[in-house]
């Protein structure tokens, strides 16, 4: 029998007082059963027994259930909502329902006291701030879950803005975070379904995308890399970014003065067309995602201004999204097989962005298959590429393919600008604004001038190899002469089967030796074997009452497992 993987001790968060609260929430708003499932007694000491409350909506209805997960979230403040709105940008882990009601979540809560602000880029800059900033506006611009925007002026008279980190907002999420993995790791233990999304796995994600969300320093790189990639481009404006006054929690960039993209009426007073708008936003967007494989995650139109010229420009380059260039070639197929009615190499590109083998296709086939049916009378220049790739999004999560992060990063942006296109300019249509983009990544030729290079790698990589294979064979040669030769085996899954293997084996044990001590008691009573008390031997019936207990153990214990 192999030996058992020893199981981590469970690591509980210092904070029992946010656990009560966050579990609180949870059973408030009516999710006890899914708390049920979790061993919270045991760890964090609660009541046996919560009311679950359902909330009402406005006309008394019962909410939904993703309309309660949103509340709740919403309540338990900024590390929940950005929570929130991570999962909401990966379908692969809930069905359209909940995502479209999770994409409603905001952070935009009631701003901190401006002289908090003030201390803080005092500490951060100190003599800077004064020589370098004429002035500064108290009330802020802005304010969100993780920081708020002052407006000010330089001592060169350059307007600017401050984006300025709130206090304590690290320590606040790092609790959170904290109890978040404590409880993923609860869910990975006793929920079965929920083990192949990787609960864990997923708040380690989440962790990774909050951390660079809070280091300003990583936001200011995305808003140099974005103006390096559009260096050159005249229908797109950057904001500045002032670097020596930026650290981890104080971004200073170029204050915009300029209307929303949809602020239709604005647009309208500067003598700007809506459908050269569209056109124009539809072009950056998919150059940034096609050409250069890192785009802005969250062009929702607040993130988008235009000016009197008719230059776009975008804000906000905490999320940004990164594409490699195969993952861009497997999108482009991917598209490229819809609008060629061609399933089976959707659901090949499909498998190979979620890791999968190529094994039986099956119904996954037959569904995309279904799917490409139903576009089959459009054109190309007909399919709405936001209907399409939801489409996709629910065929992925009801296969539970895992795709890339970036993947759904892409989709999300690719909806959010085909809606503002689309208000910009009824009919405009996203793919044929596209269709060049897919054409020049599955119909381009094979770059030949690199053709040389990856020559030389692969010949380098053959010469290694066959100049290390004697050693190699060498030293494995003699591991198996010497013995030493082991072959680990992994068995994942067998743990529940080898218990009740164990379990089996053991009842038969008992049932043996019950046996035998009542054929045994049955010969010593026979036979009178001493010592004897009023004729009757005492082995005989201590053997008896033996075999009773055994028996009414053993019987305890199957009805106890309901196996009978």
């Amino acid at each position: 029998m192999p030996a058992e993987i020893p199981r981590r001790r469970l690591k509980l968060p210092l904070h029992l007082g946010r656990t009560r609260e966050i579990l609180g929430v949870f059973f408030k708003y009516g999710f006890g059963d899914v708390l049920a499932a979790l061993p919270l007694q045991k760890y964090f000491g609660f009541a046996r027994k919560f009311r679950s409350v359902r909330k009402a909506v406005g006309d008394g209805e019962a909410a939904s259930r993703p309309e309660r997960i949103r509340r709740a979230l919403e309540e338990l403040g900024p590390t929940f909502v950005k929570l929130g709105q991570f999962v909401a940008s990966r379908p692969d882990l809930l069905p359209a329902d909940y995502i479209e009601e999770l994409e409603k979540l905001h952070d935009a809560v009631a701003p901190f006291p401006a002289d908090e602000a003030k201390a803080l880029i005092l500490k951060d800059l100190g003599p800077r701030f004064g020589a370098r900033v004429a002035s500064f506006e108290e009330k802020p611009l802005a304010a969100a879950s993780i920081a708020q925007v002052h407006r000010a002026r330089l001592v060169t008279g350059e307007e600017v803005v401050f984006k300025v980190q709130r206090p304590a907002i690290r320590e606040t999420m790092a609790q959170d975070l904290g109890i978040l993995r404590t409880l993923a790791q609860l869910v990975e233990r006793n929920v079965e379904r929920a083990k192949p999304f990787r609960p864990r796995q997923l708040v380690d994600e989440f962790e990774r995308m909050l951390m660079q969300e809070l280091d300003f320093e990583v936001e200011a790189a995305h808003i140099e890399t974005f103006r390096r990639n559009f260096r050159g481009e005249r229908e797109i404006l950057v904001p500045k970014l002032h670097r020596d006054l930026t650290t981890k929690r104080l971004l200073v960039t170029e204050f915009i003065d300029a209307p929303r993209i949809n602020d239709l009426a604005a647009l309208q007073a500067l003598g700007l067309q809506g459908p050269a708008l569209a056109t124009r936003g539809a072009r950056l967007i998919l150059t940034q995602l096609f050409d250069h494989g890192f785009f802005h995650a969250d062009p929702h139109p607040g993130n988008l201004l235009v000016l009197a010229d008719g230059r776009l420009c975008f804000l906000d380059f905490g999320a940004m999204g990164l594409l490699t260039p195969e993952t861009r070639r497997q999108l482009s197929l991917i598209l490229f097989g819809v609008a060629m009615r061609d399933p089976r190499r959707v659901v090949r590109v499909l498998l190979e962005l979620s890791g999968r083998p190529h094994g039986n296709l099956g119904d996954l086939e037959h569904e995309v298959a279904e799917f490409i049916e139903d576009y089959s009378t459009s054109s190309l220049q007909n399919l709405r590429v936001g209907e399409v790739l939801r489409r996709f999004a629910d065929i992925v999560f009801k296969h539970q393919l895992r795709i890339i992060p970036g993947f759904y990063l892409l989709v999300k942006s690719l909806v959010a600008i085909e809606g503002v296109a689309q208000r910009l300019d009824p009919d405009f249509n996203l793919v044929a604004h596209i269709t060049p983009f897919i054409t020049r990544h599955v119909l381009a030729p094979p770059d030949l001038r690199k053709l040389p290079f990856e020559a030389h790698l692969a010949l380098t990589d053959l010469v290694t190899l066959l100049r290390d294979l004697p050693s190699d064979a060498k030293d494995l040669v003699r591991a198996v002469k010497a013995g030493e030769l082991r072959i680990q085996f992994e068995h994942r899954g067998l743990a529940p089967v080898l218990s009740k293997g164990d379990q089996l084996v053991n009842r038969l044990s008992f049932s043996i030796v019950l046996a035998a001590l009542i054929v045994g008691s049955s010969i010593v009573l026979h036979a009178g074997a001493p010592p004897v008390v009023y004729g009757i031997s005492v082995i005989g019936v201590a053997g008896f009452a033996l075999a009773g207990l055994i028996g009414f153990g053993l019987l305890f214990s199957i009805l106890r497992g309901r196996r009978w």
